[in-house]
């Protein structure tokens, strides 16, 4: 009887039923902030400060959505956010993809050391960072403009980035990217026709993360930009709190309407992100 507990003990804390409830665990901590954001996006004011609290919406309502575009320009601060995210993750794809290849196949002497900094680099708290990249940007004229926000998130993204692409640029056979030098290409004409396409799981999630960091990033874009015509969504979000008052249910809606475009990116490009990542871990 002891052997056959101790086997069945010992098959939950490795079988399926604790994977079940471990992944439970962690889907119901991922979910439960965002349905919460959205069930008191479709509440009154009225309601959310009813008591007792009532976790379903008991008259849902979309009044709120049309506040949180009407109140403040929310089309705006999406279109800013989208443009910023987009702009500086082009950029880090093809700077990325330039660092990994040549770490990957280039014989570079301290190719270890580098690699070592740019994992050191990539743990720097962003708050030791604010005031050196302010002063660069002041200097360099570029406050108050896209560009102030799109060059930081370029630095910021491509360590990851860089080690992401190099894990999967080292498994792609060089006899690929031989073949098609001898064919005419140059080594450039090889990577971006033969190696990134090899390489597409890993691309797709280097870019879906620069651009998730760019389109939540809220201290840069805080910091380095007063003009609210260019405010980015993170920042024009905190513009709906009064001075006196916290509308919860508009600030709920806008939070919304923020997390759609990369709940949908995400969906859309899921497989090849899951794909990477776990392509990733393994060439590691």
């Amino acid at each position: 009887m002891t052997a056959v507990s101790t086997t069945s003990g010992t098959s939950f804390l490795t079988g399926r039923p604790l994977r079940l409830a471990v992944g439970g665990i962690l889907i119901l901590n991922g979910l439960f902030p965002a349905l919460w954001i959205l069930f008191t996006s479709l509440k009154g004011e009225p309601e959310l400060l009813r008591k007792p609290i009532t976790w379903l919406p008991q008259a849902p309502t979309l009044e709120n959505y049309l506040r949180a575009f009407t109140d403040q320009p929310l089309l705006l601060f999406l279109f800013n956010s989208f443009m910023v995210a987009l702009l500086s993750t082009i950029a880090t794809l093809f700077v990325s993809t330039l660092a990994a290849y040549a770490l990957a196949r280039l014989n570079l002497r301290f190719r270890d050391l580098i690699l070592s900094a740019i994992i050191a680099v990539s743990t720097f708290p962003l708050v030791t960072l604010l005031v050196p990249l302010f002063e660069i940007m002041r200097a360099l004229g570029l406050l108050n403009t896209w560009a102030a926000l799109i060059l930081p998130y370029i630095v910021l993204s491509l360590p990851v980035c860089t080690l992401i692409l190099v894990s999967f640029f080292e498994g792609i056979p060089r006899d690929l990217e031989n073949a098609a030098m001898v064919d005419g290409c140059t080594r450039l004409g090889a990577l971006f026709k033969v190696v990134v396409p090899l390489s597409a799981p890993g691309v797709f999630t280097a870019g879906i993360l620069a651009f998730v960091n760019a389109w939540d990033e809220f201290l840069l874009a805080l910091s380095f930009n007063s003009n609210p015509a260019l405010r980015t969504l993170p920042v024009g979000i905190t513009l709906y709190q009064g001075e006196f008052a916290f509308p919860w249910p508009v600030i709920s809606a806008a939070l919304i309407v923020g997390i759609v475009p990369v709940a949908v990116l995400i969906v859309i490009f899921q497989e090849r992100v899951v794909s990477g990542l776990t392509s990733g871990g393994i060439k590691g």
